[in-house]
C-alpha cells in the first residue's frame, strides 16, 4: 500500500511541473500557473481567440497587456510556455547552422 501510495504522490509532483503551453491551455491551466490569475488568463485567451495561435514568446508580450520580459520570465519559470518553447530560449531555426 505504501508503495503504491508512493507512486500516487510521484505522478502528481511530475503533473505538478508540467509545462503548459499558452496555445492549448484552458482557463483552469493558465490559472494553475503562479502569477497567472483570472484577469491575466482572462487577457490570453481573448487574445488567442481574436488573433489565434501566439507564435513565439514576443508575439504573447506584444499582444497581451500585463505581459512583459520579467514576467514572461517568471511564468516561463513557472512551466508556461509557447509553442513548446521556454522563454528566452532560442528558436530552432536560428541554432541551425
Amino acid at each position: 500500500m505504501k508503495k503504491i501510495l508512493a507512486f500516487i504522490a510521484a505522478l502528481c509532483a511530475c503533473a505538478a511541473f508540467a509545462a503548459v503551453d499558452v496555445n492549448q491551455a484552458t482557463e483552469a491551466q493558465l490559472d494553475g500557473i503562479r502569477g497567472i490569475g483570472p484577469g491575466l488568463s482572462s487577457r490570453i485567451l481573448q487574445e488567442r481567440q481574436a488573433g489565434g495561435g501566439f507564435k513565439d514568446w514576443a508575439d504573447l508580450i506584444r499582444r497581451v497587456q500585463g505581459v512583459g520580459a520579467r514576467s514572461a520570465a517568471r511564468l516561463s519559470g513557472e512551466g508556461l510556455t509557447v509553442n513548446g518553447e521556454a522563454f528566452g530560449t532560442p528558436p530552432a531555426a536560428a541554432s541551425k547552422n
